[in-house]
């Protein structure tokens, strides 16, 4: 089920910020930003609370979010135009939930300049895929630096603790990062 892509939906509809709706519902700005974007699922409570602060039912969205078909397209227009990224300097939109992965875990992440995300924590002997979409970013995998420009690629083994994705340019990176689970 996919309630985050509904949610930002109808957030964005009403011209609300993440800022707003996650003090209304007493939740972080990240955590909503990962509710939005699938890479966390809220508890019904604070489900109910985001929909509050939305202004719209919780039932409603649910009843939309069983409609949902099981292939998640995420546009250009999705990473290109507007894109809100929280304090952490990273936003990430899943293509599925955390229920809804079995095999492989992907997703489009948008990197602020001068900013870096971690490695997968929990994971081992996996393997992952960087292709960069927008700008350029440097992958730090044990002690090997590799420069990825846009149209780049890259196929590796994880190595956890030792593995950073970095935008050290001077404008956003957009980068399709797949990973087995």
């Amino acid at each position: 089920m996919n309630l985050g892509s509904i949610l930002k939906d109808k957030r964005k509809a009403r011209k609300l910020t993440l800022k707003t709706i996650a003090e209304r519902a007493g939740i972080s700005e990240g955590f909503l930003s990962q509710v939005e974007n699938e890479v966390n699922s809220p508890s019904v409570d604070t489900l109910v609370n985001i929909c509050n602060a939305i202004g719209i039912n919780a039932g409603d969205v649910l009843k939309e979010a069983e409609k949902q078909e099981r292939i998640v397209i995420i546009r250009r227009t999705d990473w290109e135009e507007d894109v809100e990224i929280p304090a952490s300097g990273f936003a990430t939109q899943r293509f599925f939930s955390p229920e809804n992965r079995r095999v492989v875990d992907s997703s489009v992440i948008a990197i602020e300049p001068g900013r870096s995300i971690p490695a997968r924590k929990n994971v081992k002997n996996t393997q992952e895929i960087l292709c960069v979409l927008k700008g350029e970013v440097e992958l730090f995998h044990g002690g090997e630096t590799v420069k990825l420009f846009e149209g780049d690629s890259v196929h590796y083994w994880s190595i956890q603790q030792r593995e950073i994705i970095a935008n050290r340019s001077g404008g956003l990176a957009v980068v399709l990062w797949v990973g087995t689970l």
